[in-house]
């Protein structure tokens, strides 16, 4: 496999606060990776950095082969780069095809004249766009409401909508943070089989998560953070058994449970 996202000695500090800590990770072509860790580890925080929300205080960030380490939001999704974020940000008032539009704003390239007088290029990436946006919302389930206002929604299926909002520019690699977050048994299996369709299409996941049911059976690879540094990186197996990651995240008991699990 090749190497798709590489961090080398990333690092965030906020007025003295060091979030994020010299961390290196690797993420292949085609995989599902993980990053696990306690409350206030830096998970989030180096999400923003990823996808260019933030920038680094040091360290450098590879990604597609080019160095994005200061390149932009916008730069970054051009070059197949999307995510979802921890809490919900869905466009209540506008409908489903709507919201995933939004995401699909980086593939459009007609200039304003040409939309506004309604030239054949902005026309036909219109109707591009919407077949897109469509299609997107058929592969997570969500196609027989396409014109529903978003806030009409259960919150699995707005979580649902986000992650379709996020692949419907076919990106190279999508972020996924914390996307089992409140949601039931059924719906947390249903997410499952939806990540490991998203690999299959061709799209590689890296994920946060603190289920770590969900975590161990869908991650090739868990990266560990904890205050902000890596202190484990590994195969879920191989995460389980680690006294690092059980001291400081999991616990004897949760690690016995999830080795019987496997």
């Amino acid at each position: 496999m090749s190497t798709l996202l590489e961090l080398t000695g990333l690092t965030r500090r906020f007025a003295g606060l060091t979030a994020v800590d010299g961390v290196d990770l690797r993420v292949e072509t085609g995989g599902i990776h993980a990053v696990i860790g306690p409350n206030g580890a830096g998970k989030t925080t180096l999400f923003n950095l990823i996808s260019g929300l933030i920038p680094p205080s040091a360290g450098k960030i590879m990604f597609a082969g080019k160095d994005v380490t200061r390149r932009s939001v916008h730069a970054r999704a051009a070059l197949g780069l999307a995510r979802t974020f921890q809490n919900i940000r869905v466009f209540g008032e506008m409908s489903l095809i709507e919201n995933v539009l939004v995401g699909l704003h980086p593939l459009l390239s007609a200039s304003l004249p040409a939309i506004v007088l309604r030239r054949a290029r902005f026309g036909h990436e219109e109707r591009d766009a919407v077949s897109r946006a469509r299609a997107a919302l058929d592969f997570v389930g969500l196609s027989d409401r396409a014109e529903v206002p978003a806030a009409s929604l259960a919150y699995g299926d707005q979580r649902r909508l986000e992650i379709a909002r996020a692949i419907a520019p076919d990106p190279k690699l999508v972020l996924l943070d914390e996307p089992a977050a409140g949601m039931n048994p059924a719906e947390t299996m249903a997410l499952a089989a939806l990540v490991r369709r998203i690999r299959e299409r061709g799209t590689t996941v890296l994920l946060i998560e603190h289920h770590m049911g969900f975590v161990m059976q869908l991650s090739e690879h868990v990266t560990v953070l904890n205050f902000g540094r890596r202190i484990f990186a590994g195969t879920p197996e191989a995460v389980r058994a680690a006294p690092a990651v059980i001291e400081a995240y999991l616990g004897h008991k949760v690690a016995a449970r999830l080795a019987g699990a496997a």
